[in-house]
């Protein structure tokens, strides 16, 4: 009786974690519009897995340092060193687990 209790804790512990991470994709995806100034874009017209910087929404290295600032004040999050921006700004999906995994308690 108790593993079947785990399991379904489990399991609406990993449904919490989904929608919280959608949600967290949703937002991250109104902000970078917002922040960036991408009037021609609406958050459905970013896709969640493509290339962030250098692809469709054509990103470049000035537009990494606006975001890098929102994401550490909005967040509590820092991005400081080019190996790791490369591999976050892989796309929105690795921008909200990144953010995900290191955000400070305060900006939960």
């Amino acid at each position: 009786m108790r593993t079947v209790q785990r399991r379904r804790a489990a399991a609406l512990n990993n449904a919490i974690g989904e929608m919280k991470m959608e949600k967290l994709i949703q937002e991250l995806k109104t902000k970078i519009i917002e922040t960036l100034s991408l009037l021609d874009m609406t958050p459905e017209d970013m896709d969640t897995d493509a290339q962030l910087v250098g692809g469709r929404t054509g990103l470049d290295s000035i537009d990494v340092l606006e975001l890098v600032m929102m994401i550490e004040k909005d967040y509590g999050v820092k991005i400081d060193n080019k190996e790791l921006g490369m591999k976050v700004f892989a796309s929105v999906r690795a921008l909200a687990l990144y953010i995900h995994e290191n955000r400070t308690d305060a900006a939960r």
